[in-house]
């Protein structure tokens, strides 16, 4: 079973993925900002993906990726922006951080992001 760390400000989105991913056979995990991901992680580093927004209060999902890096130079996790965000030198500046991908909420329904997610986390 593959376990996820959800990481999105907004409750309903968080929420509405939390799920559709439970459906999927994913344990999920969730977190609502920065700080409570980085305890989470601390937490329990036995995780597999971590799906992070890029715009959260404190702390930018960029800044977050360099976080999780430094704090946990082993963990196996890989991390993968879903985000609103979708500029060229937003995706160029997730990747450079870290991210093995990109999805852009507004492009995919949730079932979609959860499939996107299934081939980005084979990379």
């Amino acid at each position: 079973m593959m376990k996820l760390l959800l990481i999105d400000d907004d409750a309903f989105l968080r929420d509405m993925y939390a799920i559709k991913f439970s459906e999927n056979g994913y344990k999920v995990e969730v977190a609502e900002g920065a700080s409570a991901a980085l305890l989470k992680i601390e937490q329990n580093q036995d995780l597999d993906i971590i799906l992070l927004d890029m715009i959260m209060p404190g702390m930018s999902g960029v800044e977050l990726i360099k976080e999780i890096r430094t704090q946990f130079p082993d963990l196996k996790a890989k991390c993968i922006v879903l985000s609103n965000q979708g500029q060229p030198e937003d995706i160029r500046e997730a990747e450079e951080a870290g991210a093995v991908g990109y999805i852009i909420k507004a492009e995919s329904v949730p079932s979609d992001v959860v499939k996107k997610v299934e081939v980005l986390s084979k990379k």
